[in-house]
């Protein structure tokens, strides 16, 4: 306190509605009584939209008073105003700031569009919400190994001889003196339900039994109907595949936005939401219930399959989603020294984490290595036999939070490295998830050619598009190998029919990938900027460097490595070759490089097949050394030589 006047952090209070945020007109209120806001969101063409209204404390943005009340408002940066990506339309205008200047036309502006995290409510309002990207293009599969089927769910038809005055045996003991390769145990809801089937069904029931814990006995043969879901609970994105345990085949596939997002594209952003408030891991925890729950739902609705039928789920997750899936506080995982709570989670019921399937379903999720490679990795080297193969291969799950694993067939390593949002189209200027409209692939020779996913009018640019884009701009020589655009007169001796796309908006120079006319100004087109450019280099040399360092630990050189395996709904989508030419991965022929697909989601389902894999999945905690890269005296050397093209 200084002369009578409380030190307070100034951010601090802004996020809690306060304050203005900077940039931001001042507003003028008592700070008393609350003020209505309508929410209309937009949920798609093929609904009208829905009406919300809410009343929150003056002074609120407008994206926390949708936040606080369930209305998902796009954004990677958890409101902090930097992503450019929470657009709404208010009714009537609000005060323009810096930031709307740089992401709305003039006549967007005029027509009320602002940044909702900007925004504060002052009075009432009325905001019109666009529609979120809910399901984006994710991997759905993966590469996987076969697996013997047996699975820890097991169902046991029986046919019990009814008690006599010379056969008083207990109902339980009657059931398990029938169920004789198994040491069974009941808890008080299966007991409470045993005397009435066993009757009703004339003591013909199938016996349902996870490992050995009865779960349920149902009356008559139910032995064809046992299904299980394994979920990837990714940080953007969640995958859920329904399997029917008896074949041991899929039966529905689905995949959506994780509903946590709008508190953050990454789990520091997440981390940091819950020690700002502690009320906000409550509401991770049921976002993260509602995503499961409402895939859950999803899949079993395709698949024709009873909610009631499913018995065991698995959830393959990094640290901190399975975290806040649980309920545990993350803040020690994201403040030196980064430690979890448990390595092991235990196996919980699947109601404990928002899921409405059999009422004593069981959830059982992947052990983890470190606070930074969780158990989606765990699971994608379980699925990738990451400890079976002799060969030296590079696991590499390319994300706002890039985990490496490297194998030389007797020693394995992993590591982590921050690569940022750029992968998930955070913190770049046209930049947008995988969904309709974005440009997936880009080929620039007289003209650029765009892939598109959706096969419709380009409206931003994805990671993979990101990555072809400065692949393209490098082979071309329109980027330097410093990631510096090259002069004017250069680029026109260089690529003539290119040339003219090289331009300016502001004071920033661009290159411009989809200009829907002629005359249409470069700061309504799509573009990369040279900002864009910074935050690739910063991104694939923090993972190069990582992959570097574990070479260097094992003694090896990047022509050693026999396979890459890029694994996650990234890497999937990713050109091996453009991955090649801007260094992101180690120089080594295309045909060594394998887009592995949704590995962690095939590691889950391998866990539910098949016990034996379960129990390889713990193993692996105990062949697998973690190495951090913080502390390594060497890092930042190693960083910057990571961040040229074309070396």
């Amino acid at each position: 306190m200084t002369d009578g006047v409380p030190d307070v952090d100034l951010d601090t209070v802004r996020r809690e509605g306060l304050l203005a945020a900077r940039g931001a007109e001042p507003a003028q209120h008592d700070g008393t009584g609350r003020v209505d806001i309508s929410f209309r969101v937009d949920t798609g063409p093929d609904a009208p939209p829905t009406q919300r209204n809410v009343r929150v404390p003056p002074g609120v943005t407008v994206f926390d008073a949708g936040s606080w009340n369930g209305i998902a408002i796009d954004s990677t940066c958890g409101g902090h105003g930097t992503c450019h990506k929470c657009k709404v339309r208010v009714e009537g205008g609000s005060p323009i700031t810096r930031h709307d200047v740089r992401t709305f036309t003039a006549d967007q502006i005029a027509d009320g569009w602002r940044l909702a995290c900007l925004v504060q409510a002052t009075r009432d309002l009325e905001v019109d919400v666009p529609p979120l990207t809910t399901r984006p293009k994710a991997a759905t599969v993966g590469v996987g190994r076969q697996v013997i089927l047996r699975p820890a769910l097991q169902k046991r038809y029986v046919e019990l001889e009814e008690p006599t005055l010379a056969d008083q045996r207990t109902d339980l003991d009657r059931l398990t003196d029938a169920i004789t390769d198994l040491e069974l145990t009941a808890d008080l809801a299966v007991l409470r339900r045993l005397p009435m089937v066993l009757r009703q069904a004339d003591f013909k029931v199938t016996a349902v039994i996870v490992d050995e814990s009865l779960i349920d006995v149902e009356p008559g043969d139910t032995t064809d109907q046992r299904y299980a879901i394994a979920f990837d609970l990714g940080t953007t994105t969640v995958v859920a595949t329904l399997l029917d345990l008896g074949t041991g085949t899929p039966v529905s596939v689905a995949s959506m936005l994780n509903k946590q997002q709008p508190f953050g594209a990454d789990v520091i952003t997440r981390i940091s939401a819950t020690m700002m408030d502690p009320d906000t891991l409550g509401r991770l925890q049921d976002a993260a219930g509602a995503t499961l729950a409402e895939l859950a739902d999803q899949v079993c609705r395709e698949g024709g399959v009873d909610p009631a039928t499913v018995y065991e789920v698995a959830v393959a997750g990094n640290a901190t989603m399975t975290a806040l899936a649980l309920g545990i506080d993350p803040e020690p995982l994201g403040v030196a020294p980064f430690v979890m709570s448990t390595a092991h989670p235990p196996t919980v019921l699947a109601a404990d984490i928002g899921l409405s399937l059999h009422p004593r379903a069981r959830a059982a999720l992947f052990p983890a290595l470190g606070a930074y490679v969780g158990g989606d990795i765990v699971a994608g080297m379980l699925a990738t036999g990451m400890d079976r193969d002799k060969r030296t291969r590079l696991f590499i799950d390319v994300g706002t939070n890039c985990e490496i694993v490297l194998s030389d067939g007797d020693t394995i390593l992993s590591t982590a490295a921050p690569a940022g949002p750029a992968f998930e189209g955070g913190a770049i200027r046209c930049g947008m998830r995988a969904a309709d409209g974005a440009i997936e692939t880009v080929q620039l020779d007289d003209g650029v050619t765009l892939g598109v996913i959706g096969d419709v009018e380009p409206r931003g640019l994805c990671g993979s598009g990101l990555v072809d884009a400065v692949s393209e701009l490098v082979r071309t020589g329109l980027l330097d190998s410093s990631g510096r655009f090259v002069p004017e007169h250069v680029a026109a001796e260089k690529v003539p029919a290119l040339a003219p796309r090289l331009t300016r908006v502001g004071e920033e120079r661009v290159f411009l990938l989809h200009q829907p006319t002629p005359d249409t100004p470069a700061a309504e087109c799509v573009y990369l900027s040279q900002r864009d450019v910074r935050e690739l280099q910063f991104a694939k040399a923090a993972i190069s460097t990582g992959w570097s360092l574990l070479l260097e630990e094992l003694g090896l050189e990047q022509r050693d490595v026999q396979q890459v395996l890029l694994a996650g709904s990234f890497g999937s989508y990713l050109s091996p070759a453009a991955a090649v030419r801007i260094g992101l991965v180690p120089t080594l022929p295309v045909l060594r490089i394998v887009a592995a697909g949704n590995v962690a989601g095939e590691g889950a389902k391998m866990a539910l097949l098949s016990v034996r894999e379960r129990a390889g999945a713990a193993a692996l905690l105990e062949e697998v050394k973690y190495v951090e890269l913080s502390d390594r005296p060497d890092f930042n050397d190693a960083f910057v030589e990571q961040l040229a093209f074309g070396g």
